[in-house]
């Protein structure tokens, strides 16, 4: 007997500990870590960290920003997101999209790189951080599905091709300006007498270098018999040796004096400063554009890598609680002089490839990238800026896909439109006009297709239960019943339609005496339906037909009670399957 107290009381601590792991979910993990997973951490954490270091200071570059604000980027933000995520493979960090919609949203109020651009970086850094958490604390994360597949790829590979061409300017050392990738492109080969060479030179063999680390390598080492753990950190550390090899370089035959190759510079040591932006209305709603595109992106993208991971561990994540975890990690990038941020797919790969199996990971990158900052930025001082183009580039390469548009179109041909409107949208008006003209095309199309929802009359497959399309089945029908299937649920948008062909159906076939509708599609009704139903009865009612209902779910039937629909049709006129209703109509 008394061992049910201490078994009570483990119990209510159980309860306690799983009620704090869902809003602090680091305390699940760290409150029952185990010995044999810290090797596998502390690995996972430093490869990542090795990856992480030239990335970020290249996104940086690419946002417009001082290459210390990648790395800044890096540390509290993965800190605050190694607490509050659910996944323990997610990479939080600077990324090459979230990269580019900053500096498209902000470019156009302030010059990149002032002291006014970093201030508005830091307030969008804040607003996509609030937007997040709010939408994970009221658990709304389901409005962010409106940004379809199609959607997804077509502004990914546009992004892309559009970054890649922002690189330009580094990697032939003159400056190419232009607000669309036509003008850029334009302006490069205008320009292209103008071409550092020895600039050329260093961008060119660094993307040769990071291409080869990058598709030849590893299969060189895992020949070579190599295990997988280190063929990741070899393969990983490219971006990083090749960083190191151009600084040398560049330092040892003083080609920023000598041939006028373009270094990052000076960067201060130390870590992030407390940071406050000084918002105001007009800025902020300036900027709303681009933080409404950043937040649909990088929160599809970051919870679709975070479910990937955790799928192959048969682990889940909530989605919810990664809004309210990439809310905080941009909140604190907004605060210690970052900017915005979200899960990179490559380098959560990476994560997982190289064994991370909790939130330390992160935090064990997070202090490489304090080490860095704190002592060795002087190392990075003779790197050429075209080295870090060339890491961008070869990263975004990744994300072209031009296989899947005909994919798509095998599948469907309105999401192949959709995937070739938005691709265009993105690549001619701009990045955040041509991500939500496509949002808007996938919703108009869909609106579209479900305003005229598939309609089939069936019919009996020999003596069986079974009922299928007429047009497609060898069915057998009856003059006096006509049972009809609606492949959609009905909405206002889809009611007109609905009418008008089952009495254009009843109209074609005047021994029709009933009509079973069958709801087997149907998911719900919503009160234009529910008008177009009643007004349904009375004008087949009118040309001396009965209205019947067969095999509604559940939830659809209690919303037609409530509204007293079923007293209105009669329940005798509802029926559980389509062949009971056949049998009470004497047909089958």
């Amino acid at each position: 007997m008394a061992s049910s107290p201490s078994l009570a009381g483990r119990a209510a601590s159980a309860a306690q500990a799983k009620g704090l792991g869902r809003y602090f979910p680091f305390t699940r993990w760290l409150f029952n870590y185990r010995r044999e997973d810290l090797p596998s951490d502390l690995v996972a954490g430093i490869v990542t960290a090795i990856m992480l270091i030239p990335q970020s200071m290249a996104y940086a570059q690419l946002a417009g920003l001082p290459p210390q604000i990648g790395l800044y980027a890096s540390v509290v933000p993965l800190i605050i997101y190694a607490l509050l995520g659910t996944s323990g493979q997610l990479s939080v960090g600077p990324v090459a999209i979230t990269s580019l919609l900053v500096f498209s949203g902000v470019s156009t109020l302030a010059d990149p790189g002032s002291a006014r651009y970093i201030q508005l970086v830091l307030l969008l850094a804040l607003m996509v951080g609030v937007v997040k958490l709010l939408l994970g604390l009221f658990r709304m994360g389901v409005i962010l599905n409106f940004i379809s597949h199609p959607v997804l790829a077509a502004f990914t590979t546009a992004s892309a091709l559009i970054i890649a061409a922002g690189q330009l300017k580094y990697i032939l050392g003159y400056p190419i300006a232009g607000p669309h990738i036509y003008d850029i492109l334009y302006n490069a080969i205008v320009g292209l007498g103008m071409t550092n060479p020895v600039t050329l030179t260093i961008g060119g063999a660094s993307i040769a270098m990071l291409l080869f680390f990058r598709k030849k390598l590893r299969p060189i080492l895992q020949k070579a018999g190599l295990n997988p753990l280190a063929v990741t950190l070899i393969v990983s550390g490219a971006p990083l040796v090749t960083v190191l090899l151009g600084s040398i370089v560049t330092w040892a035959l003083r080609l920023d004096l000598t041939a006028g190759v373009a270094v990052v510079g000076s960067i201060p040591a130390g870590l992030s400063p407390l940071s406050w932006p000084s918002p105001n209305v007009a800025d902020a709603q300036a900027l709303m554009p681009a933080a409404a595109a950043i937040i649909l992106v990088s929160v599809v993208e970051s919870i679709a890598v975070a479910k990937a991971l955790a799928s192959k561990r048969r682990a889940v994540i909530d989605p919810n609680q990664e809004l309210v975890a990439l809310g905080a990690a941009n909140i604190a990038a907004g605060l210690f002089s970052g900017y915005p941020v979200t899960g990179g797919f490559a380098r959560s790969v990476v994560n997982y490839q190289a064994g991370a199996i909790t939130g330390l990971a992160s935090l064990v990158t997070a202090g490489g990238i304090a080490l860095i900052l704190l002592f060795f930025t002087p190392l990075f001082y003779f790197l050429p800026q075209a080295v870090l183009a060339a890491t961008v580039i070869v990263a975004v390469f990744g994300l072209v896909d031009l296989k899947e548009p005909a994919h798509i179109a095998q599948a469907n041909r309105s999401d192949a439109a959709t995937w070739g409107i938005t691709f265009a949208a993105v690549l001619l008006l701009g990045i955040e006009a041509g991500i939500f003209v496509g949002v808007g095309v996938s919703l108009a199309l869909y609106l579209w297709r479900t305003s005229r929802p598939h309609i089939a009359v069936v019919g009996q497959i020999g003596e069986s239960e079974v009922y299928r399309n007429i047009l497609r089945y060898d069915v057998k029908t009856w003059p006096h019943v006509v049972a009809v299937r609606v492949d959609e649920s009905l909405y206002f948008a889809n009611t007109r339609y609905l009418e008008d062909e089952l009495l254009r159906i009843v109209a074609e076939r005047p021994e029709v005496k009933h009509l079973v509708l069958i709801g087997s599609a149907i998911n719900f009704i919503d009160s234009s339906a529910l008008h177009t139903l009643e007004a349904l009865i009375q004008s087949l009612r009118d040309a001396g037909v009965q209205l019947h209902l067969a095999e509604i779910k559940g939830p659809v039937m209690d919303g037609l009670k409530r509204a007293h629909f079923v007293d209105k049709l009669g329940t005798e006129h509802i029926h559980l399957t389509t062949h009971q209703a056949m049998r009470t109509l004497g047909c089958a």
